[in-house]
């Protein structure tokens, strides 16, 4: 009776069926005629509400890993203290039960929650303002179908003075612009659906952006990069090709690492693993390609003169250290040339997620290890084992030294020091 009143209700809500009165479906009724139809339309708004909550990787967030779907409770880390995610199942006491479309769609717009408080920007809502009403619409109709947990929210554990919601005003200020994606006239409908998605839903720029102090970024520097905070993994620019800049990448490989997770450019590991695995790998290969025709379209911004090799600045020692390391440990899979085995195992030569001028990712991946998703494109792929339990600081630094310089790589050496300040952090 409890699923029958949700399905009703989220029909009133949409308007898909007129009128005030509220009825129930009973037990051995069956809807026929035009109710029959009213459900089958109904059924399709849901149907859609899924597969833009994936796409907006809600999950990702709102479910604690073997949790109730969607019932919250997760802590995100932030450099101001620990936010916890709240419950989104269609509970009348814990959850959005009681709420109504235009709440959800003003939520997501505006980033003002139901109650009216104003809504800490670990939640999205400065890339989910450009989601349609439509769309909002759809997914609070697939909310409000799932199971209801109740499941009480957990106070946020902000330090002073972020505790003090006021502040997010200056916030907003600053590094909120309210409105709807606005097709551009000038560019087709696959390039607008890809803007939409990956500027909307996606939110591709919260991590792929630099966070300044105030946890705010700059439009004019969106796409060029930056650590993920309270993470330990940087997300690289996706507007240089001296990291994981896409103007040399076809767009269907672009497409097939959105999807699969591996492509014969890269494997995605960290939190774009995560992100590959929750929500892109359930995309259909039109909006995928979609996202490719835009992403490769962002402007190139390299500046400077284009980086050399800097093998002179490492010592022999050091050199032999990494190359013996090299050979015993990592050889087999991405060869001694370090061209690798596409697409199970990713080239290390001419590789800009390697050479970039930020030796994290390389350093956790040879200290962590990682195992890019199981994907629906690529449901048996091949991880890399840690290596932190093997190699002491100096090995790990003279590894990820020789493969950011050999074989032509152009990126910088490693020191012992910073692969210890990210082993201190593990198993994050």
């Amino acid at each position: 009776m409890r699923t029958s009143f949700r399905i009703i209700a989220g029909l009133l809500a949409l308007g898909v069926i007129a009128g005030a009165t509220l009825y129930f479906l009973r037990p051995g009724v069956l809807p026929h005629g035009k109710g029959l139809t009213q459900l089958s339309a109904t059924s399709k708004v849901i149907t859609r509400g899924e597969y833009l909550a994936r796409a907006g990787d809600c999950v990702a967030c709102h479910t604690v890993p073997n949790g109730a779907l969607f019932a919250g409770g997760r802590a995100m880390a932030t450099p101001f203290g620990n936010l916890y995610v709240p419950n989104i199942t269609p509970d009348d006491d814990t959850g959005i039960g009681l709420w109504n479309t235009e709440e959800f769609y003003r939520m997501m717009h505006t980033g003002v929650s139901r109650d009216g408080k104003l809504l800490y920007p670990a939640m999205p809502f400065a890339s989910y303002t450009q989601v349609t009403k439509d769309d909002s619409d759809a997914i609070f109709a697939y909310l409000m179908s799932i199971t209801p947990v109740k499941l009480k929210n957990r106070e946020h554990e902000l330090r002073f003075p972020f505790n003090n919601r006021e502040l997010l005003i200056g916030w907003r200020t600053l590094y909120f612009k309210e409105g709807e994606y606005k097709p551009d006239p000038q560019r087709n409908a696959e390039w607008n659906r890809g803007a939409y998605l990956v500027k909307g839903l996606g939110h591709c720029a919260m991590c792929h952006s630099a966070v300044n102090a105030l946890g705010g970024s700059s439009e004019s520097k969106a796409f060029e990069g930056g650590m993920i905070p309270n993470q330990n993994w940087y997300a690289p620019s996706l507007t240089s090709n001296r990291e994981a800049g896409l103007g040399n990448w076809k767009i269907e490989e672009i497409a097939s690492l959105l999807q699969a997770g591996v492509s014969h450019r890269g494997t995605v590991y960290g939190p774009m693993a995560e992100v590959v695995y929750n929500s892109l790998q359930y995309l259909t290969d039109e909006d995928a390609r979609a996202m490719a025709v835009y992403l490769k379209e962002l402007p190139q911004k390299d500046s400077g003169p284009a980086p050399v090799s800097q093998a002179h600045l490492v010592s022999p020692a050091v050199m032999e250290v990494g190359r013996k390391v090299y050979t015993l440990q990592c050889a087999v899979c991405h060869g001694a040339d370090g061209k690798g085995q596409t697409p199970a195992y990713p080239p290390l030569a001419g590789n800009q997620s390697i050479t970039m001028a930020s030796p994290v990712n390389p350093i956790r991946m040879v200290l962590n290890g990682g195992y890019p998703p199981g994907t629906r494109k690529n449901p048996q792929p091949h991880g890399m084992p840690p290596f932190s339990h093997i190699l002491n600081d100096d090995e790990v630094a003279a590894a990820v030294t020789y493969i950011r310089v050999a074989w032509g790589n152009t990126g910088a050496p490693v020191s012992a020091t910073q692969v210890n300040d990210l082993r201190t952090l593990l198993p994050e």
